[in-house]
């Protein structure tokens, strides 16, 4: 009991506080009206609804979690109340302001339609009362969640977020169901672009029940994958991957022409990404300049192949993008020449620098009758091989597909060469690398050089993709993208990055609607992931264990 007496009340009220004020800043940008317009159960809830309630239930199971040892259920439970109740207390007081005051002049989303969400359509007075009392509700259930078995415990959260995810990606879904089995098959499961209400009770319940079935089994299978000798674990491995190989085979034909694209667009950036992996993830040379590479290699393509007035056009795609990927690595070459001294904060600076430098040069009018300038390079042809003709998102998801296979293939025995060992002692201590033997100078050449090469790649086939070619296609968001997928997944990760590019690059794309605060919710997503796994969704072994070894010392001092 003293330790209950002991809790730090006001810490529940911050908690409240901040998950209201995130209500009212999501309200104030326009979001929650946004995402109303996209269901996850059909006349149930929507995505702008869940911006309203889920902070109430996450800041209770938060406050909870974090003092689990100083509250016994009942005060727990109360604490659950008092963080629901006073997240409500924000987007009320706001709802009222906008009621009697017109601020839309400073937040034009300010609007009626706000006000309309925030109190559910029920009036002012009625509204504001169901808000707090929701609110209340979903802070005390967050806080029971706390006191279930973990194992249950974790069974629901599981259970909503396939809920959520399905209900979200249900366009998705119904396009796969209806390439596979026509348009009734998908009526069934789905209205409105949304799950069903009893088809989302099915989809929780058989999550839960996956769940709860297969975690206590999970240290078995792998304690029994563990017991296998070397020659049963290679063709586990070799059966694993050609299941893989195989689904993302035919995964064109079962999707369509538009996720075809989609699943195009992550490849570039995964190659990007494992280029960069090599300078950022196993060298530690922070490069925000990448977008450098893409260009030369576009550029290149495009000058070559181009049967406009601005082409050589003598030279196929697959004559030139050999020639792409040299002059990348000659230009990472060149321009890592002048930084090889810099580390740290000034290294990422003078980077960005070259990539401002490149973006510039190709807009300037002094290299515009050789790159176009403003009016970029036209018709660029697709490429070809015999009688086929890679012109549609599917054929040309095939060339992306072998372009990733390669860099990945080269990527994993950089990983494990002496090379890639000089890289990541350099990254780790550069003045303790050199001091061992190690030539930093010609380490960091090789790993500006090599990275490129992937970004000459991306960028060769990226220019015969589109067919036209324009400087802002380069933009330093490019470079950023990139950093943030290998920051997300896993710096020095392979399938980290794979997994980055698919939740930075593939959900915005299925998620157009919500592009306008797409910067915001990856600079969201970088806070998050720095706060809570800064290694990342799918950190390397390496990486984990230097983190770890790190958080341990800094306790122990």
């Amino acid at each position: 009991m003293a330790q209950n007496k002991g809790f730090d009340w006001q810490y529940a009220v911050r908690a409240g506080l901040l998950a209201g004020l995130t209500i009212v800043y999501t309200g104030l940008i326009g979001m929650i009206a946004a995402f109303s317009e996209r269901p996850i159960v059909t006349g149930v809830v929507t995505m702008g609804q869940l911006l309203i309630f889920a902070p109430a239930f996450l800041a209770g199971y938060v406050v909870v979690q974090r003092k689990r040892a100083e509250l016994e259920l009942g005060r727990g439970l109360l604490a659950g109340a008092i963080v629901g109740l006073v997240t409500a207390i924000p987007p009320v007081v706001l709802t009222v302001f906008i009621a009697n005051v017109n601020i839309r002049t400073m937040f034009v989303n300010a609007s009626p339609e706000l006000v309309n969400l925030l109190t559910l359509g029920r009036g002012l007075l009625v509204g504001s009362a169901m808000l707090a009392g929701l609110s209340l509700l979903l802070g005390v259930v967050g806080a029971a969640l706390q006191y279930l078995p973990k194992l249950y415990r974790n069974a629901i959260l599981a259970g909503l977020a396939w809920v959520f995810g399905v209900g979200l990606l249900a366009e998705l879904i119904i396009q796969i169901l209806r390439n596979l089995f026509g348009n009734n098959a998908a009526r069934i499961a789905f209205a409105q672009g949304a799950l069903k209400p009893l088809w989302a009770g099915i989809v929780f319940v058989a999550a839960f029940a996956l769940y709860v079935l297969i975690t206590p089994r999970r240290k078995a299978v792998s304690a029994r994958y563990a017991a296998l000798d070397t020659k049963q674990q290679n063709v586990a491995q070799v059966v694993g991957s050609a299941v893989l190989i195989l689904t993302l085979f035919i995964l064109p034909s079962l999707v369509g022409t538009y996720l075809s694209e989609v699943l195009s667009n992550v490849g570039l950036y995964v190659l990007m990404a494992l280029g960069l992996n090599i300078a950022v993830g196993l060298a530690g040379l922070l490069d925000l300049g990448y977008v450098t590479n893409f260009a030369v290699g576009a550029y290149v393509m495009g000058v070559l192949t181009s049967t406009g007035p601005l082409g050589r056009g003598e030279m196929n795609f697959w004559m030139v993008l050999p020639v792409s990927v040299l002059a990348a690595m000659f230009t990472g070459f060149v321009l890592a020449l002048p930084v090889l001294r810099m580390r740290g904060d000034y290294l990422a600076i003078a980077t960005l620098g070259f990539g401002e430098i490149i973006r510039l040069l190709a807009l300037s009018d002094w290299l515009a009758p050789y790159i176009g300038g403003a009016q970029g390079i036209l018709f660029i042809p697709k490429p070809s091989f015999g009688p086929i003709i890679f012109d549609t998102p599917q054929k040309l998801y095939y060339i992306i597909l072998a372009a990733c296979f390669l860099v990945l293939f080269i990527s994993i025995r950089l990983n494990n060469s002496r090379t890639g060992r000089k890289w990541m002692a350099m990254r780790e201590d550069e003045d303790a690398a050199g001091a061992m033997g190690i030539d930093t100078t010609v380490a960091k050449l090789l790993a500006f050089t090599l990275s490129a090469a992937s970004g000459g790649l991306a960028g060769g086939i990226f220019a015969a993709k589109l067919g036209t070619i324009f400087p802002h296609s380069f933009s330093l968001l490019i470079s950023i993208n990139v950093l943030a997928i290998i920051i997300v997944g896993g710096m020095g990760s392979i399938p980290g990055i794979v997994v980055g590019a698919f939740a930075l690059i593939g959900l915005p794309e299925l998620l157009r609607e919500f592009s306008e605060y797409r910067l915001l919710l990856y600079g969201i997503l970088l806070i998050v992931m720095m706060l809570t796994r800064p290694e990342g969704l799918w950190p390397s072994a390496v990486r984990r264990r230097e983190l770890h070894a790190e958080t341990e010392a800094v306790g122990a001092d």
